[in-house]
């Protein structure tokens, strides 16, 4: 029953940020959410703060276990768009943009929210690296590009576009396919000859150097 009223708490965090936003969520809104008393908020938690805390680390490992086995099926740079795009839609449709935008916000004003969102943040992380280093691999990109770095960068981009697409959605379109082009791009990289990925190699080598 302890951890059922647990999972209850998280869940109730976590729909009251979609409904309600960061600055309604209290112990009693958080409750009422889960159907429990709001003492059960500090007896399994402490704070309202540290249930935030778990409530993101919970949701992330939920929406990254419901997206790895596509994840592990992506073979190109393009897939990864795609698949950015699909879940974009998804991810909206269920609420849990809205979700990432409060616990970011919320992070500004409560620093211990700030760990728990870089966590539930490094969880996507984590895949998208593995993506990257799989479909990067053996093309002239991969010897001069830091697979950790790019994912990172490709999570903010995403988490920057989601939150964007709010106050300008047709921005964040333009955002996206530009993105796309330079899948293209490395597509047509990957498709160059020895000779020709040679000559790329060297110019990027000499690129590094200055």
């Amino acid at each position: 029953m302890s951890q059922e009223t647990r999972q209850k708490l998280l869940e109730g965090a976590l729909r009251t940020l979609t409904e309600q936003g960061i600055a309604k969520t209290s112990a009693r809104s958080v409750a009422a959410a889960a159907g429990v008393n709001q003492a059960l908020v500090f007896y399994h938690f402490g704070s309202v703060d540290e249930l935030l805390a778990a409530a993101c680390r919970y949701g992330a490992e939920q929406r990254v276990a419901r997206y790895r086995d596509r994840l592990a099926g992506i073979t190109t740079l393009a897939g990864l768009l795609e698949f950015g795009r699909r879940m974009h839609e998804e991810e909206r449709a269920g609420g849990h943009v809205a979700v990432l935008g409060q616990l970011l916000a919320g992070a500004q004003t409560q620093p211990r929210l700030a760990p728990a969102t870089a966590a539930g943040l490094e969880l996507w992380i984590t895949e998208i690296e593995k993506v990257l280093a799989r479909v990067l691999a053996g093309t002239p990109i991969a010897e001069f590009t830091d697979a950790t770095g790019l994912a990172r960068a490709v999570a903010a981009s995403f988490v920057g576009l989601e939150l964007y697409e709010g106050v300008d959605p047709q921005g964040a379109e333009r955002a996206l396919g530009a993105l796309g082009q330079l899948a293209a791009l490395v597509a047509a990289l990957d498709d160059l000859g020895p000779v020709a990925q040679r000559a790329v190699r060297h110019r990027l080598k000499r690129s590094a150097r200055t």
